[in-house]
């Protein structure tokens, strides 16, 4: 099998370090590694298949020789570094919000539209974590009933916003639980043992970034404009895993039983719904896990043709490391 330079930016960050892990987990063709990251970073040593390998400094001649560049640095980065490494030849597969609702960009989840793919003109963009689980579940359902309209709200784990607000999270916990007062740095509000209806910052509408781009990418995903959707991003105090309570609505019936049918045949979901067991998606469960886990479903009584579903995924891996590995995985096939 012919072996590949690949180049992860941000690698010493929680998506990036998950990166490296998923490469070697899924056997990636890597003939060279390349871990590029801040200047403060220089010279720290990551291990990859038994190998320990210095992270460099992100300079604009980092790309040089290096065929799949993996980005997951932050939106600034990526609009600075992303077209420089395809001008020197990497296809790069980004994770940012920078390129994601570009016309000429792909916004691609392999589950769900593998073929935009092949649009790309050296970028292609990984989407938001939430919008990734969410239309991996939607879409086998929308191809058999349609879906007319969506209401999600989601429950998304502090490790979405960076390894700081983990340690955060541990921090105010034990504060809290000792009687002391929590220091509070990366959100706006105290997240121990608390629930805050914010993230990203809020635009003149009411709602927040991260609630349009959930709106505006399951619309480019599913390819599909006339769909009507509305989000509510709540930031929740759990480690890791992302949870999400989704309404939907569809202009054919569909019955709880024949959306389980569907969906346990479909890929990347796991379907786990057996109420009176007590078995359903947890974080606890999703964790370290590559799949979408989909449970709670049931009819929604308010409306003609209606479901109600719960959706738990592990955000830095299929909600962002793994997603951008299976998107490369396919990229190398069409170089082969």
């Amino acid at each position: 099998m012919k072996q590949y330079n690949v180049a992860i930016v941000g690698a010493t960050g929680a998506v990036g370090n998950k990166m490296r892990e998923v490469l070697e987990e899924r056997n990636f063709p890597v003939e060279n590694l390349r871990l590029l990251a801040s200047a403060r970073s220089v010279g720290k040593k990551l291990s990859f298949k038994g190998e320990d390998i210095s992270v460099e400094e992100l300079k604009e001649n980092s790309f040089v020789g290096i065929d799949i560049a993996l980005f997951s640095a932050g939106a600034t980065i990526s609009r600075k570094f992303c077209p420089i490494a395809a001008k020197a030849g990497a296809i790069v597969v980004d994770n940012s919000s920078a390129w994601r609702m570009d016309k000429e960009v792909p916004l691609v989840v392999p589950e769900v539209n593998p073929d935009a793919i092949k649009r790309h003109k050296g970028i292609i963009a990984n989407p938001n974590c939430s919008t990734i689980q969410m239309v991996v579940v939607l879409k086998p359902l929308h191809n058999v009933a349609k879906i007319k309209r969506i209401v999600v709200s989601t429950y998304q784990a502090v490790s979405g916003k960076g390894l700081k607000a983990v340690e955060e999270l541990k921090l105010q916990s034990k504060a809290l639980l000792e009687g002391a007062e929590p220091e509070i740095k990366v959100f706006p509000h105290r997240i121990g043992f608390n629930i805050l209806p914010q993230i990203d910052d809020f635009l003149p509408n009411g709602y927040t970034k991260e609630e349009i781009k959930m709106i505006q990418e399951t619309k480019k995903i599913m390819e599909d404009d006339s769909i009507k959707m509305t989000a509510t991003t709540i930031r929740v105090p759990v480690f890791n895993c992302h949870s999400e309570s989704v309404n939907i609505e569809t202009e054919k019936k569909l019955s709880p039983d024949s959306a389980r049918e569907i969906l346990s045949k479909s890929p990347g979901v796991i379907v786990l719904d057996e109420p009176a067991s007590c078995k359903y998606p947890l974080p606890s469960i999703a964790d370290g896990k590559d799949e979408c886990f989909v449970g709670r479903i049931r009819e929604d009584e308010s409306i003609e043709n209606g479901l109600n579903l719960w959706i738990v995924a592990d955000n830095i891996r299929k909600g962002a490391a793994t997603n951008a590995v299976q998107i490369a995985e396919i990229v190398i096939k069409s170089l082969q």
